[in-house]
């Protein structure tokens, strides 16, 4: 029964930011599985595989808040103020997010207005794609004979509007394998970039989409000739971009498909 009159001032449940993984129903934390089985009400992102939307608890309120390039169902502050209004009716919030909350998921961000609200927050981590789709893909991110250390970074960034926030130069100097999260559409002006602080055109480089579910797809390419090949696939959003020697492995492991 949800709280009526001046009960609803004083009443306040939890939200949960719940990390759904990059899509494989199998990927999803029994913790996280737990709470969409119980929940009142869930508030979800566009990239939440329908096989995760199925544990939903039948009864619970669902809303898509989705965010697609060029398509926002709701601006970021609609969506913080909708968990503040559904957390003082509701014991149980589930904020659904893909991959992992706090990697490029706006999950902090959340958190510090929810706090600010006075709400109860919790933290559920899940897995997220930039480690899973290498993996499903045959593509070990380390690898003893060619790399100790990974960079995870954003290319959802504007290089003709503000000045870019990515010191891309650094990234290609300082790490041997690179994942770059929403970077199809800036791939050629990061390509640009990471040749002009010195990685060879023949780095090896991997374009990886709906890792982990069926329709997974994997584009593999050359620092010189990725952004041709992207072009001639049609590959879109949504994908993570891996560069870096360990691509390599992508021709002998990547047969190997987790299932």
């Amino acid at each position: 029964m949800e709280p009526t009159g001046n009960e609803r001032n004083t009443f306040l449940g939890k939200v949960y930011l719940v990390g759904s993984g990059p899509g494989d129903p199998g990927l999803m934390t029994l913790k996280g599985k737990g709470l969409l089985e119980c929940a009142d009400v869930v508030i979800y992102d566009a990239l939440v595989s329908p096989a995760i939307l199925k544990m939903i608890n039948p009864q619970a309120e669902k809303i898509n808040v989705g965010k697609r390039r060029g398509r926002h169902s709701l601006i970021q502050s609609e969506t913080t103020k909708l968990l503040i209004d559904k957390a003082q009716i509701h014991a149980i919030v589930v904020r659904l997010k893909g991959g992992d909350p706090f990697i490029f998921g706006r999950g902090g961000e959340e958190m510090e207005t929810l706090f600010a609200a006075g709400i109860a927050v919790e933290v559920v981590p899940g897995i997220t794609s930039g480690i899973a789709l290498p993996a499903y893909a045959g593509i070990p991110l380390t690898h003893r004979n060619y790399s100790s250390s990974v960079t995870f970074v954003t290319g959802h960034e504007s290089s003709g509007k503000y000045r870019p926030y990515v010191n891309w130069k650094a990234i290609a100097r300082g790490s041997e394998t690179i994942v770059v999260y929403m970077g199809i559409h800036n791939l050629p002006y990061i390509v640009k970039e990471l040749k002009t602080a010195g990685l060879s055109v023949d780095t090896p480089i991997a374009v990886i989409r709906w890792g982990t579910q069926k329709h997974q797809e994997e584009l593999i390419g050359e620092l010189g000739n990725i952004v041709e090949k992207l072009e001639k696939r049609g590959f879109e959003a949504p994908a993570i971009v891996v560069i870096g020697t360990v691509v390599k492995m992508q021709s002998m492991l990547g047969n190997f498909h987790s299932s």
